[in-house]
């Protein structure tokens, strides 16, 4: 197709389609759990599933759009361009569904892909355990394979989502006697069957995105086990890969007024020192160090972007993320736990309230983001994770 005429032609279907309420730039991972069982939500991925367009890239044979790189440009442009949030988001398109085109059999592709495209399969991730975290091969939720199904016992803990879910992938031991990082399976499973109970865990900022679940005797079908019986860490691994590139295009949530006013990102955090400590004659931040702290992360920020804007282009021919994802998810998380510390600090004692009526409500939730983004150095593979797989596939550095 001329790229004209499809430029036009998505413009005049996002301008019909995409309501109001979900043009609004950008939403927390938090946030969105809530945000996307609207009823407005609802509809504008259902629209967008259609045309494949919660899967732009995805293969049109199991149900995506089918675009080519410089369709999908235009199409992610034009939503750029009236601020609209994407029709739909999660673990099934980030992680287990490019996992499942990747390293599935066509079996599985042909079962499980159109049902994250349409939305009916809402997905989350069973890997870390109360004793396996950071050091996640010591995983010990059992798998005992029984005809041609699996009886799991055990439990996750930090599962993203999993009230929400209907479906999730996990990491299972299949085999106690191998060593920690094999004897390991990569299967998937229902969330709605007896045998899986969840827990909301409330966290410091006020949310509860995290979970506790736990398995007594719950199935997982044969058919469902992702690659081959006790390799599922290189299952795992490759996962993980697709997350952290994910994450490294996932946009932060802006404060209400960032959002009103579109203002440049360095704006966002000079008109927040110029509001609480002055500014002098020239326009300039009146503190001069509170200056130098606004360039210093501003000057990271946009690095960061223009790296990772030239990897992806890079990236581009060789097709899936590499271990190189690494280094974005480790500068990305810092870059994000340190920006939203100075919005707080930048507010003063205005950044730290937590419930008042003398304060607005980019100040409430200057307080709740500061604690919220303390996590994002951990979750998705902590910081030290991060800094040993770049010293290991990326730089070559022995063990």
């Amino acid at each position: 197709m001329d790229l004209t005429a499809f430029r036009e032609e998505t413009r005049d279907w996002l301008e019909s389609n995409c309501p109001e309420s979900m043009r609004i730039g950008a939403v927390h991972f938090e946030d969105a759990y809530e945000l996307y069982q609207t009823d407005e939500a609802i509809e504008w991925r259902d629209r967008a599933a259609t045309k494949g367009w919660t899967a732009p890239a995805w293969p049109t044979l199991y149900g995506g759009g089918g675009l080519g790189k410089d369709e999908h440009r235009i199409l992610a442009e034009e939503m750029a361009r009236i601020k609209a949030i994407p029709p739909a988001t999660g673990m099934g398109l980030a992680m287990i569904g490019p996992t499942i085109l990747e390293l599935g059999t066509e079996e599985q592709r042909t079962r499980h892909i159109p049902k994250i495209v349409s939305g009916e399969a809402q997905w989350c991730q069973g890997y870390s355990e109360p004793g396996a975290g950071s050091d996640l091969a010591g995983l010990q939720t059992k798998a005992v394979l029984d005809g041609d199904q699996f009886i799991i016992n055990g439990q996750k803990i930090w599962t993203s989502g999993a009230q929400y879910a209907n479906w999730m992938f996990a990491l299972v031991r299949t085999d106690p006697d191998a060593p920690k990082h094999e004897g390991i399976s990569f299967v998937v499973l229902s969330m709605d069957q007896p045998g899986v109970t969840v827990k909301p865990i409330k966290l410091i900022s006020g949310s509860s995105p995290f979970c506790e679940t736990f398995f007594d005797n719950a199935i997982a079908k044969r058919e469902d086990l992702i690659g081959e019986l006790n390799k599922g860490w290189t299952v795992g691994k490759r996962l993980l890969q697709y997350e952290r590139n994910a994450t490294t295009k996932a946009k932060p949530k802006k404060d209400s007024k960032d959002k009103a006013q579109e203002q440049p990102k360095l704006n966002v955090y000079a008109e927040i020192a110029k509001k609480y400590s002055g500014q002098d004659n020239e326009g300039r931040i009146a503190d001069s160090a509170k200056r130098d702290q606004v360039i210093s992360q501003v000057m990271a920020e946009r690095a960061l972007g223009l790296t990772t804007k030239r990897v992806v282009e890079e990236s581009k021919m060789s097709g899936a993320p590499g271990a190189a994802t690494s280094i974005f998810k480790l500068v990305g998380s810092s870059l994000t736990k340190s920006g939203s510390a100075l919005k707080s600090q930048l507010r003063g004692t205005a950044g730290l309230v937590w419930d008042s009526e003398e304060f607005d409500q980019d100040e409430l939730d200057s307080t709740r983001s500061w604690l919220r983004d303390r996590a994002v150095t951990i979750y998705g593979g902590t910081n030290e994770v991060q800094q040993n797989i770049i010293a290991k596939r990326v730089l070559g550095l022995p063990d």
